[in-house]
């Protein structure tokens, strides 16, 4: 019964639209209707500047972490658990049901999920992401190899329990197939570019 709780209460906390509330309160519009349409903090930077959308990114890090750290009392430490409750915090940020199942792309969420249930590797995938960043200044060519790498480096720097490979390998796969619109862009050469002083384009 608990692990069933656990997952309810991480999705329920994903789905909290922080990007879409936080735009909404600040400027009055939807966040969705601009730029790429998802409530994450990339798209937030793009359409309402640089000072929301790191308010955005803490919160719905936050999130994540906080459904895994419930998860992980509500079912003792179970690491089925807490991986079903990272998976449904990532499925509640994209799917929320408060915004009619539109939401972002759950990388925060999937930050802040494995900061708790994997830190070393998410680390290593998130030196990843940003010299791929640096190099390309594409964050979505950053978010798609650190989350296709994610599985390897948590088998490797942590040799778990299979279930928490399994776990890695849905949420990375998550990731790169919530990029899918990204993907066909950079093969386009149409992909928006990152630049740090500015709204990215």
């Amino acid at each position: 019964m608990m692990p069933l709780v656990a997952v309810l209460i991480a999705y329920l906390l994903g789905a909290i639209p922080f990007g879409y509330l936080l735009v909404k309160w600040r400027t009055g519009s939807d966040v969705r209707s601009a730029g790429s349409g998802n409530i994450g903090a990339t798209n937030v930077w793009r359409t309402s500047g640089k000072a929301i959308a790191v308010v955005t990114l803490l919160f719905d890090i936050a999130k994540g972490y906080l459904a895994v750290w419930i998860a992980e009392r509500l079912t003792m430490g179970n690491p089925a658990g807490m991986g079903a409750a990272a998976l449904a915090v990532m499925a509640g940020h994209a799917y929320p049901v408060f915004l009619r199942w539109r939401g972002g792309k759950a990388v925060a969420s999937f930050i802040g999920a494995f900061l708790r249930l994997t830190p070393l590797p998410l680390l290593a995938v998130l030196l990843l992401f940003v010299a791929v960043v640096a190099w390309t200044r594409h964050i979505s060519l950053g978010s798609i190899i650190a989350a296709g790498t994610f599985p390897l480096a948590v088998w490797l720097i942590l040799q778990p329990p299979i279930i928490i490979v399994f776990i890695a390998i849905l949420a990375g796969a998550f990731i790169v197939i919530r990029h899918s619109e990204n993907i066909r862009r950079l093969h386009q050469g149409s992909e928006h570019v990152f630049e740090w002083g500015t709204r990215s384009h």
